[in-house]
């Protein structure tokens, strides 16, 4: 993308991380002084967007809720949900201007290097109409590449994505094995355990397999 377009017609868009209970209690616990062991069994306690901890479960926990720090921990923790926390960089959202990005945006220096973020979010170049691309890699691609090269090295076949065998009856019987580590979508243990159950022998088969253990 910067080859192409210019580092100043293009760089990454930022991405607002918020305040979930659990990293409010967190945070303001180590503010406030508690107790490493006791902030992490506070965080521990709650989940999401829950309001903290009532106290019922603090009584079973027991925690004494009279203690002021960790009575303001829990209620700081309530105000500061959904509230900013960090500025940090979208995996792959890219912005493509005509004009030079620096007149138009603040910019800052990317933890990756080479690589530079505008300050604002995806909701702040929708508002403004910037043109926004998402430009995501996916590793499995590049290994496919290699493997129909070493197929025509070694094999003489020449295949590509669109002349794969769509319904190869011996991959299907690897995959009914759970035979899969390396497969994408398929390689992972809660995949394996379920491909035995279900015993795909067709491509759509294999999408309900998939789906429902990754819907």
């Amino acid at each position: 993308v910067y080859e192409t377009y210019g580092r100043d017609h293009s760089a990454l868009c930022s991405t607002v991380v918020r305040y979930h209970t659990k990293g409010a209690v967190r945070d303001i616990g180590k503010a406030l002084g508690l107790p490493e062991d006791l902030t992490k069994l506070l965080s521990s306690q709650v989940w999401g967007h829950e309001e903290g901890i009532d106290e019922k479960r603090a009584q079973d926990l027991n925690l004494n809720l009279g203690d002021r720090r960790l009575r303001l921990t829990l209620e700081l923790a309530q105000q500061l949900e959904g509230t900013p926390r960090h500025l940090s960089q979208h995996p792959g959202g890219f912005v493509l201007t005509n004009d030079r990005l620096d007149d138009l945006v603040p910019i800052e220096p990317a933890r990756m290097v080479d690589r530079q973020v505008i300050e604002w979010d995806k909701d702040d170049i929708d508002i403004l109409k910037f043109m926004k691309v998402d430009v995501l890699a996916l590793g499995m691609l590049t290994c496919m590449k290699r493997s129909f090269d070493l197929l025509a090295e070694h094999k003489g076949m020449t295949l590509d994505l669109a002349t794969i065998p769509a319904e190869d009856p011996a991959t299907y019987a690897m995959i009914r094995k759970a035979d899969t580590i390396g497969v994408f979508q398929i390689e992972s243990r809660a995949q394996m355990s379920m491909l035995p159950r279900i015993k795909p022998r067709t491509f759509y088969d294999l999408v309900v397999e998939v789906a429902i253990v990754r819907p």
